[in-house]
């Protein structure tokens, strides 16, 4: 399903806030490319896209697309921020954990944006769409991710987080 639009305005003007218009991006599961779409003066940003019917729409709008499942990718380049919008919750919880402790030192911040109680089966024949955490509350995914902090609660359904190393622009 196309990510949701819950919170992105906020989101932006955070990434606009703390980010220069020269810093490396990483758009983790970029779907229709959404983020790109959101943040067009950021030019250095990649994508990685597990569906390759997703690939080859957003191809012309990112700097690179890693055609991959994030699980299978390697963090080799250095990133000042990492998105993952809608991702977490299409992992087992173990996967999505490693995912993560890989990302992190490979960038100065990441997001992570999920939806609560949100059962999702393949959508539009995306096999990589099923929501296997399905389960996540605010309690559960603290939880399970330890090392990530409220960025954004608008209450409902949906919250971001994000861990930072520090509040200076980067």
């Amino acid at each position: 399903m196309p990510s949701l639009d819950v919170g992105k305005d906020y989101i932006t003007s955070w990434i606009r806030q703390y980010f220069r218009k020269d810093a490396r991006i990483l758009d983790v599961g970029a779907c229709d490319g959404k983020w790109r779409q959101l943040l067009p003066e950021y030019r250095n940003m990649d994508a990685v896209e597990a569906w390759e019917p997703h690939c080859e729409k957003i191809l012309p709008m990112y700097r690179k697309v890693f055609y991959q499942d994030i699980r299978d990718f390697l963090f080799l380049e250095a990133y000042d921020l990492i998105i993952f919008g809608d991702v977490i919750e299409h992992l087992p919880v173990e996967d999505a954990q490693q995912v993560l402790k890989e990302a992190a030192p490979s960038c100065r911040d990441l997001i992570v944006g999920v939806p609560f109680l949100w059962p999702q089966d393949d959508y539009d024949g995306n096999p990589y769409e099923v929501h296997i955490q399905d389960d996540l509350t605010r309690e559960i995914f603290a939880a399970r991710y330890p090392d990530l902090e409220v960025l954004y609660d608008p209450g409902g359904r949906y919250c971001y987080y994000h861990k930072r190393c520090n509040h200076g622009k980067l």
